[in-house]
């Protein structure tokens, strides 16, 4: 990826350094090592609430979260990965702004939040267990940068553009919410049955991927920035966190009825739909016969 001399966003919040590590305290007890291992494939992968997978390995309730957010670094980013995610968030803000202008609409910038260990958030407490996160409540992702390393040695998906496709794909989950979409899928899945409220969160998964595509053509035409092989690392991340994949690796045997993300194979098509499309009106996973 070529982003050496492109802007950095003015939307990244770095409140690391802030607090947190050591596992996180929940319903009277804490959280290990084995039980954050869990959560971050369960929440992240396998599309459960995380906050909902901390609080049932925890055994309680999540307390209200009543403290401020810790005070945010702003100004220019202070190493190498830190630019480099300010500078795929501008891009995002770049690509969605050009595209909500074509379709008659306003884009409103999220924020993107850099942490480490625990932060709190309008959706609860954030842990770095859960893997990137974006919270509706208050419209902001929720990266820590370890999960970078993650998905490069435990996930087999180096590179910079799949690093730069997880953003994307977050960011696609504040694109749903704008346009409202976020909260008809939420409140459909309140009135079904487990299996129909999976497969709405299978189209809204997919969807993102496709918004992520889409980002990725748009931006690509505006600033040249994709090199050989980089498209290759995208396609390899889209089908490392596939349902069926993630598993057969924890499991030992796929339940497609249990699919809450889709299948390496529909991530994969549907970053390849967004990509070769460049057209965000092509993201229509809820009204495609098939995934």
């Amino acid at each position: 990826m070529r982003f050496d001399d492109q802007r950095e966003s003015d939307n990244l919040e770095d409140r690391r350094g802030s607090g947190g590590g050591g596992g996180l305290r929940l319903g009277g007890g804490r959280l290990g090592i084995g039980s954050i291992a869990i959560a971050l494939v369960a929440s992240y992968f396998l599309g459960i609430n995380p906050l909902t997978v901390l609080n049932m390995l925890s055994g309680g309730g999540l307390p209200a979260i009543e403290q401020s957010a810790p005070e945010a670094h702003r100004g220019p980013a202070t190493d190498e990965t830190t630019r480099f995610v300010s500078q795929v968030l501008a891009s995002t803000e770049d690509t969605w702004h050009a595209a909500f202008q074509a379709n008659g609409k306003a884009y409103q910038e999220p924020k993107l939040v850099l942490f480490s260990g625990v932060t709190p958030t309008a959706c609860g407490t954030g842990q770095s267990a859960m893997g990137p996160f974006y919270c509706p409540g208050d419209q902001k992702v929720y990266i820590d940068l370890v999960f970078f390393r993650e998905l490069k040695e435990r996930f087999k998906a180096p590179g910079e553009f799949a690093q730069a496709y997880v953003i994307a794909h977050e960011v696609g989950h504040h694109v749903q919410n704008l346009l409202g979409i976020a909260d008809k899928v939420h409140n459909t899945q309140q009135r079904v049955g487990k299996a129909e409220a999976n497969a709405l969160s299978v189209r809204m998964e997919l969807q993102a991927d496709c918004l992520a595509g889409v980002w990725g053509k748009r931006t690509d035409t505006m600033k040249n920035f994709l090199e050989p092989g980089d498209l290759e690392a995208a396609l390899t991340a889209a089908s490392a966190i596939g349902d069926d994949r993630l598993q057969q690796q924890a499991q030992g045997r796929i339940v497609p009825e249990s699919f809450t993300h889709g299948s390496s194979a529909q991530r994969v098509r549907w970053f390849k739909k967004g990509f070769e499309s460049g057209d965000m009106n092509q993201c229509n996973t809820f009204k495609a016969a098939q995934l």
